[in-house]
């Protein structure tokens, strides 16, 4: 996940190192094969290389819109799943008596439920927190966070049948678990919906296209000038494709990640102090790029 801002860029550079040497063999090998006598005499027009490569550009840009939008909306998703979290154990709060030993169950199991979603996203191995909590409550099943806001509907249940709390209140309650449930759904849906192979099968096709054909559309005259722009161009489609591809997955754990490790421990800390816990986690604050 991103914590800092700025990204190294040898991490983007390490992203994109097999195109980058395959433009670079592409661009000196057709550069120097343009000096043959035999392709010396093929001229492109340059409006030819230009007129793909606004095609390209297009194409790009389609592409950057749409993984920023998937981007954004995960962002937006785990910001409805902070409110909800702080609505569900203030309305707890303000229905059940805070010494009841219920609002302390809800609250560890809301904290337990965001670790578990985050990790869940992310296909990593359970933490010690969430694990330690699922093998106390024998929490077994295919999708661990709805098994646990199963837990909440239950004891929800329950509560209601001791009369805890009114008919009213158990709608309103449900009502933010509704939500909890629905966001958990549109992150599944993001985390599960690829973008279409298809498509970047023919962007990255009209790009080699682009690298190979502009060379016989430029000076031969300047034959250095010819391979830096038939390198450079390409490139940049390239790296700006390769943006796209990395945003486009916000549950991958990468530098443009969700950051929802540290989404997460606020949440964790909101609560605690809602139910007036005296030992609250120092939200932890590190200078590198993941946090595990």
């Amino acid at each position: 996940m991103l914590l800092n801002k700025k990204i190294s860029i040898w991490y983007f550079i390490d992203q994109i190192k097999s195109q980058i040497l395959l433009i670079v063999i592409l661009a000196v090998g057709i550069g120097l094969l343009d000096l043959h006598p035999i392709f010396k005499k093929i001229s492109i027009p340059l409006s030819i290389p230009a007129i793909l490569g606004t095609a390209v550009s297009l194409l790009l840009a389609f592409r950057t819109a749409q993984s920023y939008e998937r981007w954004w909306e995960a962002r937006t998703v785990w910001g409805a799943i902070v409110n909800d979290s702080r609505s569900l154990i203030r309305l707890i709060i303000q229905f059940i008596p805070q010494d009841s030993a219920d609002v302390k169950i809800f609250a560890e199991r809301q904290i337990v439920w965001v670790y578990a979603l985050g990790e869940a996203l992310r296909k990593q191995p359970f933490s010690g927190k969430v694990g330690e909590y699922l093998n106390m409550h024998q929490i077994n099943a295919v999708n661990i966070p709805n098994a646990i806001l199963d837990e909440h509907s239950y004891h929800l249940r329950q509560i209601a049948e001791k009369g805890l709390v009114s008919d009213f209140k158990e709608v309103q309650l449900n009502e933010v678990l509704m939500r909890l449930c629905d966001n958990m759904g549109k992150c599944e849906r993001l985390k599960n919906t690829v973008f279409p192979r298809a498509y970047s099968i023919l962007l990255h096709t009209l790009i080699y296209v682009f690298a190979f054909i502009l060379p016989f559309g430029l000076d031969d005259s300047q034959l250095t000038l010819e391979i830096i722009t038939t390198i450079t161009i390409p490139l940049l489609f390239i790296a700006i494709e390769k943006t796209a591809i990395i945003m486009q997955d916000p549950f991958e754990n990468t530098p443009v990640d969700t950051p929802m490790t540290s989404i997460a421990q606020t949440i964790e800390i909101n609560i605690l102090q809602m139910i007036k816990e005296n030992d609250i986690p120092v939200k932890k604050e590190n200078n590198t790029y993941f946090e595990m």
